[in-house]
């Protein structure tokens, strides 16, 4: 009996969630972590990296991100 109403209520509870997700959408809220690198600075990366004569801490400290960072975006 009691797991009856505690998964009915688990799935009004999720019923929420996923209003409030839609109605927050709606308004212009996307959700998530922000993206550190947009597409110009990915970009502007991928001409750095091409260029041999830079090394990839000069170029971490010209873009102010990680090592992880800028590897993780140009991968993608």
């Amino acid at each position: 009996m009691f797991g009856a109403l505690a998964e009915f209520e688990r799935d009004i509870i999720l019923v929420r969630t996923m209003a409030g997700f839609k109605a927050a959408r709606a308004r212009g809220r996307k959700g998530g972590r922000p993206r550190v690198m947009d597409d110009k600075m990915i970009a502007m990366a991928k001409t750095l990296m091409a260029d041999y004569s830079y090394s990839v801490k000069d170029i971490c400290q010209t873009l102010g991100v990680s090592r992880s960072t800028l590897y993780r975006c140009l991968k993608g």
